[in-house]
């Protein structure tokens, strides 16, 4: 029984796993998005998420933890320079998975995790959106009777 069992397998002996993740990790971060099925994303969010928070902090220590999970200099270098700078003030949610449907072969649901602040895409798209709301303040209630009355005075002189 799989009681109390809190994440997902993947089918996959713990080794295996931890070395898949890894790689999918570094490819994360090298290439700002990766696609690949939903449960892997939902699993590599898990994995790579705290190594990010772990890198706003430049200390020996934690470059060392981060090293001993994804095995790649220049991901660990990467990680450090550009992303942990770019993420400083955000205070977590570093990563966003998107659907795209099944794959055709299995019909696996496919989706792609990519990395939040390099999408610039998504970015230009929500800076643009505004909320907007017709404003029923008593300010503007006055600016309007007056207009209201300023065209009534001119109606009669213009017909005389």
């Amino acid at each position: 029984m799989r009681h109390k069992k809190s994440f997902n397998h993947l089918g996959r002996t713990a080794s295996h796993r931890n070395a898949m993740l890894s790689n999918m990790a570094v490819s994360l971060i090298m290439h700002k998005r990766i696609t690949t099925t939903l449960a892997k994303a939902k699993e590599l969010k898990k994995f790579v998420e705290p190594l990010i928070t772990k890198s706003k902090d430049d200390t020996t220590n934690s470059r060392r933890v981060v090293f001993s999970n994804l095995q790649s200099k220049e991901a660990v270098t990467e990680l450090f320079k550009e992303i942990s700078v770019k993420v400083a003030e955000r205070p977590g949610g570093y990563t966003r998975i998107i659907k795209l449907g099944t794959r055709l072969g299995d019909a696996a649901q496919m989706c792609f995790i990519e990395l939040v602040d390099y999408n610039e895409n998504m970015a230009k798209s929500q800076t643009k959106k505004t909320r907007r709301r017709r404003s029923t303040k008593k300010a503007d209630a006055p600016v309007v009777e007056e207009a209201v009355v300023a065209t009534e005075e001119a109606t009669p002189t213009v017909a005389e």
